[in-house]
């Protein structure tokens, strides 16, 4: 990200933020939390995946946020016959100059929307690896920027669905945060028989927000003050994902990364100026359960073993003293 953005104050961040939301939200009936989570991310300068199965709105909320923001919007359909040049591009020779030219691939865009990515085989998933956490690809030796600020909304369907592969762990890695939407609660359904019977919902979608506002928004939620002891609050909970007996693989240091800079966001949209603990245990299972990986025969009842090993972990970790924040 650019380090030259305008500064805007607290009531400006809120009030845009808010037309975010608001637009997005309109399409999206009933589901705050997942509008509010690809907020985060795009303003933390993370990446979103949302598994869940088909018919539940997973392509729709990214739709819809890249339709509230008026930047470059690409949308990648991943399918088993997909080529990592397809995404990243090519160099293409030139009979007239003599010479290759880049020919820049779907991913270079502000969102760019991986619909089903884990239909796509493993290695060309890879191919969005440099992308998603350097904002750049190289290709032939040649490095490119990508666009600023620079999203990716990645969609894919549960893993026991035919023609589905796991995403490796370094891709799942990259996403600062996986979600699920869930079916609608009735009345939501309802509302969506009688409103998107004849109209599609994103036809309504005016851009509310821009590239140059989006980063005025990044610049404003780094500003976020977060105490030394939120830090170590922080760096302890990653810690004791690495140390829990059911869980074969904890959290990376890029995990713990991800989180402080999440909750940074978390605690401007919720009107402050500095993190609280809350914040990181409100945002630790969607930045870290798909990271973390249960040991063999790990099974805890009534309970998914990673989301059982957080919720135990947040009981036994220490919070900080509010005298330390």
């Amino acid at each position: 990200m650019t380090d030259d953005a305008p500064s805007i104050t607290a009531e400006q961040f809120a009030e845009q933020t808010s037309r975010i939301i608001a637009s997005v939200s309109a399409v999206i009936d009933g589901k705050p939390d997942a509008v509010r989570s690809a907020l985060v991310c795009l303003l933390a300068e993370g990446h979103l995946l949302i598994e869940d199965v088909p018919g539940v709105g997973k392509t729709m909320l990214a739709r819809a946020l890249a339709a509230s923001v008026d930047a470059t919007v690409r949308r990648i359909q991943f399918t088993p016959d997909l080529l990592p040049g397809d995404v990243t591009g090519v160099s293409v020779y030139d009979p007239v100059e003599r010479e290759f030219a880049f020919k820049p691939g779907a991913i270079f865009a502000h969102i760019v929307i991986a619909d089903e990515i884990n239909r796509a085989s493993p290695k060309t998933q890879s191919a969005l690896l440099e992308a998603m956490e350097e904002g750049q690809v190289t290709v032939d030796g040649s490095t490119h920027p990508l666009p600023d600020p620079f999203l990716v909304v990645a969609t894919q369907n549960p893993l026991e669905m035919e023609g589905t592969y796991p995403l490796p762990e370094a891709q799942r890695d990259r996403f600062m945060m996986r979600i699920s939407m869930g079916y609608p609660d009735a009345a939501a359904e309802a509302l969506m028989l009688r409103q998107r019977d004849t109209v599609n919902p994103l036809s309504a979608v005016a851009p509310v927000a821009d590239a140059a506002s989006v980063r005025s928004l990044i610049a404003h939620s780094r500003r976020v003050h977060v105490a030394e002891a939120v830090e170590e609050y922080a760096v302890a909970l990653a810690q004791a994902t690495r140390m829990d007996p059911s869980l074969h693989l904890g959290a990376s240091p890029r995990a713990t990364l991800q989180l402080v800079r999440a909750a940074k966001v978390h605690a401007a949209l919720d009107g402050r100026d500095y993190v609280i603990p809350d914040d990181l245990a409100e945002l630790l299972s969607p930045v870290f359960a798909h990271r973390l990986l249960p040991a063999r025969g790990a099974h805890r009842a009534g309970a998914q073993p990673v989301e059982a090993a957080l919720a135990q972990i947040l009981d036994r970790v220490r919070v900080p003293l509010a005298a330390r924040l």
